[in-house]
């Protein structure tokens, strides 16, 4: 099989949404499950113009809401991808609010989201890589691979098979917990 690549640029996307009340949680900012939501279709977005089919979200890596958005602000959404494997992809986001009367941005939060291509029956399928064009998208590159080889390790180490609660005793003594095992 040839394998295909394309460049990053040619799946870049950028949408910008005016926040409305309708958006708004209890406290009048935006509610944050209306950002996860946006930031899903514009990961999918991308990763479907990336690999040319339908993609799904396999998870979705840390998302901190750094600003509140207020309605009224315009929200825009930046969508790159970062690093491509056999049949999934790390779509990198960005997200800032601008206020619309005095021109003020702010970075609102950023997260990547691991979206794998499907083909028609539903299953996992090969998608082009990526041509590397400068050292911004080399490092985003190798960032993604140390970050999922960081996950692989967290994850096994927590696993219920090896995990030792004397190891993590001490870490436990001064938080904000009790511990009362039962017999």
């Amino acid at each position: 099989m040839n394998k295909k690549f394309k460049e990053i640029k040619d799946s870049q996307l950028t949408i910008t949404e005016l926040m409305l009340p309708s958006h708004s949680n209890f406290s009048g900012k935006i509610h944050g499950g209306h950002i996860l939501n946006l930031m899903d279709q514009i990961a999918f977005a991308c990763a479907s113009k990336h690999s040319g089919n339908y993609c799904v979200t396999a998870s979705v890596n840390k998302v901190d809401f750094l600003n509140p958005i207020e309605v009224g602000e315009l929200l825009t959404l930046k969508a790159s991808v970062n690093y491509t494997g056999r049949t999934s992809m790390v779509v990198g986001l960005r997200v800032e609010s601008e206020n619309i009367r005095t021109g003020n941005t702010k970075h609102c939060n950023s997260s990547y989201f691991t979206m794998v291509a499907k083909d028609d029956d539903g299953k996992s399928t090969p998608i082009p890589g990526i041509i590397l064009t400068c050292k911004d998208e080399i490092r985003r590159y190798a960032r993604s691979i140390v970050r999922q080889n960081e996950g692989r390790n967290r994850t096994s180490r927590f696993s219920s098979k090896v995990f030792k609660i004397e190891d993590y005793l001490a870490l436990l003594e001064q938080s904000n917990s009790k511990i009362k095992l039962k017999k």
